[in-house]
C-alpha cells in the first residue's frame, strides 16, 4: 500500500534545498517513503474539519521504488544506514557531554577569560 498521506502519523517536509522527507512519525513504515504496512495498527485518519483554518497540503510525488523493495533488501539497506547514524549519534553526544563537563570544571578566572569562537 502506498504511503497514506491522510494518516495523522504521516509527515512530509520539504527543505530549502528541495529535498523532501516523507515518513511515519511513529517509525512504523519500514518501507517509507514508498509504502505503509497494509494492516498498520496506528493508522488513523486526520481530522477532516475541526473549525481550524487549513493551509494547502502539498505532498511531493512519491520517489520511484528501488529494486529489492519486495524481497526485503531495501529495508536491510535502510536498517544498516540507521545503525550507522545511531552509532555516530552516540559518539557525538558523548563528545558534547565531555566538553560540557570540561567547561563546568574550569576555574572561575579561566572561564571569565577563555577564548570564544
Amino acid at each position: 500500500m502506498p504511503m497514506r498521506t491522510e494518516c495523522k502519523n504521516f509527515e512530509s517536509r520539504t527543505y530549502a534545498s528541495g529535498d523532501t522527507v516523507r515518513k511515519c512519525n511513529l517509525d512504523l513504515a519500514p518501507d517509507a517513503p514508498w509504502r505503509c504496512p497494509d494492516d498498520c495498527p496506528a493508522y488513523e485518519r486526520r481530522l477532516a474539519d475541526a473549525a481550524w483554518a487549513h493551509g494547502s497540503l502539498v505532498v511531493s510525488a512519491t520517489p520511484p521504488e528501488p529494486e529489492g523493495l519486495d524481497d526485503g533488501t531495501a529495508a536491510a539497506v535502510l536498517d544498516a544506514a540507521e545503525e550507522i547514524l545511531n552509532a555516530v549519534g552516540s559518539g557525538v553526544m558523548s563528545e558534547l557531554a565531555a566538553e560540557r563537563e570540561a567547561r563546568e570544571n574550569q576555574s572561575g578566572w579561566r572561564r571569565l577569560f577563555r577564548r570564544r569562537g
